[in-house]
């Protein structure tokens, strides 16, 4: 782990949240770290915050080492310098702020025609990469991602040329990286599954990634999961070293340098919160950013692997993978499905402790092992 991650994982954390709350009037009551990002060098906060007239609030702060970016509060132990923001005033989401704005979303809301008074409510916040922020009133719902702004025009145009797929509608976009998208019906499976509905029909599945249109595969293939798994084996190693054996020994398992199958439209990362459902027929595919050029086996292994990953948290939890893997292998070699599955779990295995989960060296050992039996069912 780098010099900055672990100042900023660690517990001198605490005095840095002073430091740049001070200047503020206010003071940590208490603070734990919500999200590690080691490829971004960033680490975000949730933190109880006591002001000056006896308040308290629920603050979301962020943090990053390596290049400091702009616009944030600069502090130094005097050999690490790290910088710090406090949310939603994120140094690489500018439109973050007029995303969470109740004025200027209800703004939006009238030019849409939806009226009223909205509500917000902050879906996802990955720091110094994305937010997604649900903006509704009594007439329905749209949601605004909120991305870099040099990403934000590309992501528009994937929507444009995914036309006629079960994708959200493109609503516009602002240079300052808003993008505003249209809702879909159902909820995800991720949702559905937890609330113990577990039909899913299977084609629909693949159906819906046949639905991906042919312009979405423009450019260059993109790298597997199977040749990405080198990195992800080495952020293990650098975060339990006791695991970097076997994670490099799964990385090796699965990396290849030719093509496994065919190269198609693909979503680019297909899992269970990204399909929208009701009734166990699925309604549609959310963010898709990543879509591109690719192999089927990545998305299909992508949902395996993570519908896997579902049940090891909830132990107690069924869910349609057997009925999918059957049914995406009528169309892919299932030797090749089951190397990519475990490139996935592994990718997977960086997840515990990227989130502070407080046990996620056990966690991630069980990734790790997950993605072992997918290599012995080869």
């Amino acid at each position: 782990m780098s010099t900055e991650l672990e100042l900023l994982s660690g517990p001198d954390a605490g005095d840095l949240l002073a430091a740049v709350l001070g200047p503020a009037g206010g003071r940590p009551l208490d603070w734990t770290v919500t999200q590690v990002d080691h490829d971004h060098t960033t680490v975000s906060y949730a933190a109880r915050v006591e002001w000056p007239d006896g308040s308290v609030s629920h603050e979301t702060l962020g943090a990053a080492g390596g290049p400091v970016p702009d616009g944030v509060t600069r502090l130094t132990d005097g050999r690490t310098e790290v910088g710090m923001w406090r949310f939603p005033f994120d140094p690489d989401l500018p439109g973050l702020a007029a995303a969470c704005d109740p004025v200027r979303m209800g703004r939006l809301a009238a030019r849409l025609g939806l009226g009223g008074t909205p509500r917000l409510e902050v879906r996802t916040y990955r720091p110094r990469r994305r937010a997604v922020v649900s903006v509704t009133t009594s007439v329905g719902t749209v949601f605004v991602k909120v991305l870099r702004p040099d990403r934000v025009e590309h992501v528009h145009d994937v929507h444009l040329r995914a036309a006629g797929a079960p994708v959200p509608a493109p609503l516009g976009w602002t240079p300052d990286g808003l993008l505003v998208l249209s809702a879909l019906p159902g909820r995800t499976l991720r949702a559905a599954l937890l609330a113990g509905d577990t039909d899913v029909v299977a084609d629909d599945v693949v159906a819906v990634l046949d639905a991906l249109p042919a312009p979405l595969a423009r450019g260059s293939a993109r790298r597997t999961w199977g040749q990405k798994a080198g990195h992800y084996a080495e952020v293990v190693a650098a975060v339990e070293p006791a695991l970097a054996r076997r994670a490099r020994a799964v990385a090796a398992a699965v990396d290849h340098r030719e093509p496994e199958g065919p190269h198609v439209p693909v979503h680019g990362d297909f899992y269970e919160a990204q399909l929208m459902v009701d009734a166990g027929r699925v309604t549609g595919l959310l963010d898709i950013d990543t879509a591109g050029r690719g192999e089927r086996l990545d998305d299909a292994a992508c949902l395996l692997a993570h519908l896997d990953v579902l049940v090891q948290i909830h132990p107690g939890l069924a869910h349609p993978g057997t009925a999918l893997r059957a049914r995406f292998e009528r169309d892919l070699d299932a030797a090749a499905l089951a190397r990519r599955t475990a490139a996935v779990v592994l990718s997977l295995a960086t997840g515990p402790h990227r989130v502070a989960d407080p046990g996620w060296r056990r966690a991630t050992g069980g990734r790790i092992a997950l993605a072992e039996q997918w290599l012995h069912q080869q």
